[in-house]
């Protein structure tokens, strides 16, 4: 089997079974699988496949075939310039979360050093890539999946962080001590339960529910942050949220205007409200 007819193969395969933008994915899959670029295929459609890449490349065909996200199957995905690591055990870093971290530097920026809380560290994309960009801030990152506290370790230690950043499982701030952080960040868990089914299969068949959703109403875990973060957060300190679509109205009501000020929604590239950014009052 040579190039062209991988690509051909694949690009029905991936068809049928619904993937969106198959010629793409198709080309990517077999790039990955023998370990070539894609100005490769491009420039030698006719190069014949050994046993083993042919072996290879319908391994992570069948793969992608079901459904199986392709950051999973490659155990990578590019985040905020950076590359991390992923598996099963967290969420895979998508472009609206890039919102959280942009805010996280701009407002940090002018008052390092800055000591950052990020609540569900999951694969730490959030926290690695503001401590990447911070070189005097170091940070805890809390998850109550160990799995998901090694991977984030992984991550930390790829780019060069891991002695600024300590990992911590705890489910929110349970159990916690009394420290205080100049900003607390957060993609918490916000899809609602009766959501759950309408998901895209890649997210609801393989992405880890724990992470997705609350198993409620999806502002279960938001309600939490936001009432016990000023426990946490030193006077005029940062809460930084990522929330879903059609929340912003529900989780401005939870924010008390007698312990918050400067309560904005910053839009993703849609126009959605998807990031929260609050100030605790200065005593």
């Amino acid at each position: 089997m040579n190039i062209r007819d991988a690509l051909a193969l694949a690009e029905q395969r991936l068809t049928a079974a619904a993937v969106i933008d198959p010629r793409r994915e198709s080309a990517s899959l077999l790039a990955f699988a023998i370990g070539r670029d894609r100005t490769f295929l491009i420039a030698h459609p006719e190069h014949e496949l050994t046993s083993g890449e042919e072996a290879a490349f319908n391994s992570v065909l069948d793969r992608r075939e079901a459904r199986e996200p392709f950051q999973y199957i490659t155990g990578r995905q590019e985040f905020f310039g950076l590359e991390f690591a992923v598996t099963p055990d967290v969420l895979i870093p998508r472009p609206e979360t890039e919102l959280v971290v942009e805010a996280a530097i701009r407002i940090l920026e002018p008052q390092q050093p800055a000591r950052i809380c990020e609540v569900g560290v999951g694969s730490g994309c959030i926290v690695v890539s503001i401590l990447h960009s911070l070189k005097d801030a170091t940070a805890v990152g809390l998850d109550i999946s160990p799995a998901a506290l090694r991977v984030a370790d992984q991550n930390a230690e790829r780019h060069g962080v891991a002695d600024r950043l300590e990992l911590r499982e705890s489910d929110i701030f349970t159990p916690f001590g009394n420290e205080r952080f100049m900003m607390i960040v957060s993609n918490p868990p916000y899809v609602p339960a009766d959501d759950m089914p309408t998901l895209q299969s890649e997210v609801g068949l393989f992405e880890p529910h724990m992470a997705l959703t609350d198993g409620a109403d999806g502002l279960s875990i938001v309600r939490r942050i936001i009432a016990e973060s000023p426990n946490f957060l030193v006077a005029g300190g940062w809460l930084l949220l990522e929330i879903g679509f059609g929340q912003h109205e529900r989780v401005r009501a939870m924010f008390d205007d007698a312990v918050w000020t400067e309560v904005v929604f910053l839009p993703d590239l849609q126009g959605i409200p998807r990031t929260a950014v609050a100030r605790l009052r200065p005593e």
